[in-house]
């Protein structure tokens, strides 16, 4: 039974949760400058309450890691694009998991160690990326996730993703 009134009953909230609880790390990507694609990496050190070690990105903010699913940028090659893991500037680049349907506050638990909190759906573009100039959009801004580090640790390509509402 729906609920009323158009409310999200809290079971289908964990139902569409549930759906979306696993997956993998496709790519680490870091970069020391801001404004040009990030390198993928075969490893990254992931630091508490700071971001990816060596990354120009990584701080005391909010936006200390960013995730971009593979399926997103699988939509910019069907415009004809070129890229791949680390060209929208993404740390880790994931598959399996519908990212922009996660609520804030979502736990994402990367491999044995590491510990990321859901702090904001995408972002807003006020340069327009040489992407963007291309093919008059880009997937980050709009399916683009960021994290802060609850827990830091080692994240390597091949990584389980795990799923889960904050306790």
């Amino acid at each position: 039974m729906e609920p009323l009134n158009g409310e999200v009953s809290k079971k289908t909230k964990e139902n569409k949760l549930s759906e979306l609880k696993s997956g993998r790390v496709v790519s680490v990507n870091l970069s020391l400058r801001k404004s040009v694609r990030k390198k993928p990496q075969a490893e990254a050190i992931v630091i508490p309450d700071y971001g990816l070690e060596g990354d120009c990105h990584a701080g005391l903010d909010h936006r200390q890691v960013s995730l971009l699913a593979l399926e997103s940028i699988d939509k910019m090659r069907q415009k004809g694009l070129n890229v791949g893991p680390g060209d929208f500037a993404e740390n880790i680049t994931t598959s399996g998991i519908n990212l922009v349907d996660l609520p804030l506050g979502t736990i994402i638990e990367i491999g044995d160690e590491v510990v990321l909190e859901v702090s904001q759906i995408g972002k807003v573009c006020h340069t327009r990326c040489a992407i963007f100039r291309q093919v008059g959009e880009c997937v980050m801004p709009k399916e683009g996730i960021f994290a802060r580090v609850i827990k830091g640790g080692k994240i390597k390509i091949g990584d389980l993703i795990h799923v889960r509402s904050k306790v």
